[in-house]
């Protein structure tokens, strides 16, 4: 049995206590008893067991197979189709896709998988996904750009499509197994205590609070950490989920490929979704409706081409002339316009949050404290969460967060595991 003790880290403290995080800017004080609870991480698959493992072509999915192979399960690999020409019109035939997890460059891909399979003797099967992909993915990708927001595609694909669709086409070829594998760097771990445990006598007495639900935490190697792109899979998904590379570094799972002389050690690491050069291909089904750019008074400093081009901390491809740098700071979808700012007008101190998606269902309903990050590659950083009705949270930060864009998640660990998450809906 494979297991791990996981316990809270706040700027590194060292036990049990009453902790005050302050926030200089905004005078707001965070106050709580920090409770610790201990995780323990659910077991791998054993010889023997059924287990299904996605494969995507890359160095990390080929590697899980491997190693559960190795260990005497029974493997079956499926992979994703998600590609159609149709949704990404006029594309160049000279654009380089190939690296990304959604292009024309899926029939190498699948070409590898099957090649793979075949020479580790595991069954293999391709899955079409290509309509729930263009519905929850790319028209809502499209749909949200254009309302002024910044969604994260890969969150998306991983509740509907790859833990959803994906696991929905493996049940309709009566394929059975014990367990679902991916390459992803997390783990898949379940707590001691209840999860009303958590957050005190003031929590929701729901009765999915007396539950210990399998839940998201955080993989050793912090560098290639996925788990925030995890936080959205329900609990009753995750019970049947395992991530082997948990307790591995991506250099040791490289070593490991190259050792048993896997092609996949050789080639270069996906990209998530699509390189920005080819965004515009994506875009090319509606017309952009240019209008202003406008500074923080109101000033008209140029013409955009179009919301959807821009991102909250966008700073390239503005086309703007001025003294010190500008960056996109806000985008009115209303008024068709984009508000550019330096770079201390992307500060905020906090965020509200909404569509909200907790282990088991639970919203604990109550103010509590937590370690948040704002996007994949943000430093998570303590913060005083409540809700603000409508099932809304509203997020305080401890120290004032750069970009915080509408659209992407923001995601809640405590103890070193993700607790919860939702959409930013706004930030202050």
């Amino acid at each position: 049995m494979q297991s791990s003790n996981i316990k809270a880290v706040y700027h590194g403290m060292k036990k049990l206590g009453r902790v005050i995080f302050a926030s200089p800017l905004s005078k707001i004080a965070f106050s709580a008893i920090v409770t610790i609870m201990t995780y323990t991480e659910l077991t791998m698959p054993e010889a023997g067991n059924r287990v299904v493992v996605g494969l995507s072509g890359g160095v990390d999915s080929a590697m899980t197979a491997l190693l559960l192979k190795e260990r005497g399960c029974k493997v079956t690999g499926v992979t994703m189709s998600l590609w159609n020409e149709g949704d990404f019109p006029d594309i160049p035939a000279t654009a380089h896709l190939h690296d990304s997890c959604y292009g024309p460059g899926e029939a190498a891909d699948i070409e590898d998988c099957t090649d793979f399979c075949r020479k580790a003797d595991i069954p293999y099967h391709v899955i079409d996904v290509k309509e729930t992909y263009r519905r929850e993915v790319l028209d809502y990708f499209k749909a949200e750009y254009r309302a002024g927001r910044t969604p994260n595609p890969c969150i998306r694909c991983n509740r509907f499509v790859k833990f959803g669709a994906l696991l929905a086409g493996i049940k309709a070829l009566d394929i059975e197994y014990d367990y679902f594998c991916t390459g992803h760097y997390a783990k898949v771990v379940r707590g001691e205590e209840s999860l009303r445990f958590l957050y005190g006598d003031g929590a929701s007495a729901a009765e999915a609070g007396l539950s210990r639900p399998a839940q998201i935490a955080c993989a050793m190697d912090a560098t290639k950490d996925q788990a925030y792109f995890l936080y959205r899979i329900p609990s009753s998904v995750l019970e049947k989920v395992r991530f082997p590379l948990s307790g591995r570094t991506k250099k040791e799972v490289f070593a490991m490929a190259r050792e048993r002389g896997l092609k996949a050690a050789e080639r270069a690491e996906s990209q998530d979704f699509i390189p920005s050069e080819y965004m515009d291909y994506l875009f090319a089904d509606k017309p952009s409706i240019p209008g202003d750019f406008i500074d923080m008074d109101g000033h008209i400093l140029g013409k955009h081409r179009g919301i959807e081009h821009y991102t909250i901390g966008q700073r390239r491809g503005l086309g703007i002339s001025a003294k010190e740098a500008l960056y996109v700071a806000a985008i009115d979808k209303e008024k068709n316009l984009v508000v550019l700012g330096t770079d201390k007008d992307l500060l905020c101190e906090g965020l509200i949050a909404e569509d909200l998606a907790w282990p088991a269902d639970y919203d604990p309903n109550c103010a509590f404290d937590a370690l948040v990050k704002i996007r994949l590659a943000a430093r998570p950083v303590p913060a005083h969460l409540e809700p603000c009705g409508n099932g809304q949270y509203r997020v305080c930060f401890a120290e004032r967060q750069r970009a915080v864009a509408p659209g992407q998640s923001v995601v809640f660990y405590r103890d070193g595991v993700t607790s919860g998450g939702g959409i930013i809906a706004k930030s202050f």
